[in-house]
């Protein structure tokens, strides 16, 4: 790790320089990020307060939205304050912290997803032992083992491209230090272990998704069994939601780190980040609350108990 110092910092350039571009797309992120934070603090309130709530599916839940806080507030609000205030320095050691901060989550949150398609698994195709297979010592298990495996995968990826000898125009064009685009400053060849640790990391993920498939075609396939039309509705409004937030978030992801590298950004890099960064923390309370009843009831007592508050 001796090329620490060869580079200062880096300039984050996400479009134009037109100062009006700059503040549309700041407001954007800046509802989008509002919608996120409101959804997922409401989940882990709620599934935190509710005593009906207290099983293993809304105790992962409750980890996956506070995952979801943590992986869009590594990159979303730096990118509005570099947009409102038309500063797009990044220091070289924020730039490490980002980089080994959004690894981190982004890992864990394929791990989450993985964990959240066993519990639904087992709860469905394996119903009367679900309560001895997932039980506290389970989830607290699956939790630690969601969160080391991020670790280790953030201290993998982030010393393998901050090893490499940057040079050259220190432009990176996205609204956070991403990893595609810091390869593409590298002098020569040593950025080749970084690549070892991208294929090594996303073979990791392909498993993890495979797994998540196998788990599916056998819950569909016990779902279609099922005689009641109101229990396989009950089934698959759990699922389906699931299936859809681990689709989105492992294409996008897959499409932005395994297509060829450009010299030039387009449109299309931009979107596919935008997708497996922004896009599944904002859209996963959604998902899961609205198609959910159980939440929503649960959601109702909050605010109605609230409102007995303010009149008291």
């Amino acid at each position: 790790m001796t090329n620490f110092t060869t580079i200062s910092g880096f300039l984050l350039m996400i479009s134009s320089s037109n100062p009006e571009m700059e503040i549309l797309h700041a407001s954007l992120f800046l509802v989008l990020y509002l919608v996120a934070f409101t959804g997922n603090i409401l989940i882990i309130t709620v599934t935190s307060m509710d005593n009906s709530l207290y099983s293993p599916m809304y105790f992962f839940l409750k980890h996956l939205s506070f995952l979801d806080l943590c992986y869009i507030t590594v990159t979303v609000p730096r990118s509005i304050c570099t947009s409102f205030m038309h500063s797009s320095n990044i220091s070289f050691w924020e730039c490490v912290l980002q980089c080994f901060a959004f690894t981190v989550c982004g890992c864990a949150e394929m791990a989450m997803l993985t964990v959240m398609s066993y519990d639904r698994y087992v709860a469905i195709c394996i119903p009367l032992h679900y309560e001895i297979i997932v039980d506290v010592s389970t989830c607290v298990h699956g939790i630690l083992a969601v969160w080391m495996g991020g670790v280790i995968s953030g201290v993998m990826h982030t010393a393998a491209t901050f090893s490499i000898h940057f040079c050259g125009p220190n432009i990176i064009h996205q609204f956070f230090c991403d990893v595609p685009e810091l390869l593409k400053l590298s002098c020569s060849n040593d950025y080749l272990g970084e690549l070892g640790v991208i294929v090594f990391l996303s073979l990791v993920a392909f498993l993890c998704f495979l797994f998540i498939g196998l788990s599916y075609i056998r819950i569909f396939s016990t779902v279609l069994r099922i005689p009641s039309i109101k229990g396989r509705s009950k089934a698959f409004s759990t699922c389906l939601p699931h299936l859809g937030v681990v689709i989105l978030f492992v294409s996008s992801s897959f499409f932005e780190f395994l297509k060829p590298p450009s010299d030039s950004p387009t449109a299309l890099d931009f979107l596919l980040t935008l997708f497996y960064t922004v896009m599944p923390p904002t859209l996963n309370p959604m998902i899961y609350s609205l198609r959910n009843k159980a939440m929503m009831a649960a959601l109702r007592k909050v605010f109605k108990g609230r409102k007995v508050t303010m009149f008291c």
